[in-house]
């Protein structure tokens, strides 16, 4: 099968004009060029957060802060730019844990509080929330893979942090918040049962089936030889 779409694939590439040749290159070097941005934003990012934790020598104290102010410095510049947040969210988030990790930060309670803040600050401007939140945990997951963190526990907190920020927006921004997310780590079953939380409330008990005529007559039947009496021996 592999073959065939090879071949196909070969078909449609031979077919194609001058002006399709145009289009397929740029849009290569337009992806190329994404991907260096994205590359040079993790890197900016990244530096940033650890050259400012480092400078001031309280990692654990000024790290939730530095955080907030590397996120609303990348919303204010994409706005400004026109890109959007969606378009930087992962980078951001990505650079941010590993500027955390290099200086021995939690990467674990930044990477909620840039899953927080995110979110928040997607809302004030007007991005898709969702699409944000998505793109946070993919940064912050990446991120911990690259740097041998532990991966579950911070999809976990990151999944969190989104949904209760949402959760501060409104009742539709939980819902698709929620809904992106089950996509996003619905793969991972652990990490999904301890990352969606959980719906509090008693559970109704199920209503009683009511037997057809038919079913209770058959149960009629059954009980008649055990309602016999038995014979008593005479004395």
């Amino acid at each position: 099968m592999t073959t065939d779409v090879n071949k196909e694939t070969k078909v449609m590439t031979e077919g194609i004009g001058p002006a399709g040749t145009n289009v397929k290159e740029g849009i290569i070097n337009s992806l190329k060029g994404i991907n260096e941005i994205e590359a040079e934003i993790v890197s900016l990012v990244r530096n940033t957060v650890s050259d400012s934790l480092g400078a001031t020598g309280s990692v654990a104290n000024e790290s939730i802060s530095v955080v907030r102010d590397v996120v609303k410095g990348a919303i204010a510049a994409s706005e400004e730019v026109g890109t959007g947040l969606t378009m930087s969210a992962k980078s951001i988030a990505k650079g941010i844990v590993m500027g955390v990790s290099d200086v021995g930060g939690d990467v674990v309670t930044v990477a909620s509080q840039t899953a927080r803040v995110a979110i928040k600050g997607a809302a004030d401007v007007g991005a898709d929330v969702a699409i944000v939140a998505k793109s946070v945990v993919d940064g912050a997951v990446e991120a911990t893979k690259e740097i041998g963190g532990n991966v579950e526990e911070v999809a976990k907190v990151t999944v969190t942090g989104a949904i209760e920020a949402a959760g501060s927006i409104g009742i539709t921004a939980v819902t698709t918040v929620k809904d992106i997310l089950v996509g996003v780590v619905g793969g991972v079953k652990e990490i999904l049962s301890h990352a969606l939380p959980k719906v509090k409330g008693t559970t109704k008990p199920l209503p009683e089936k009511t037997p057809s005529p038919e079913e209770a007559k058959a149960e009629t039947q059954k009980r008649i030889p055990e309602t016999k009496t038995k014979k008593t021996k005479k004395v």
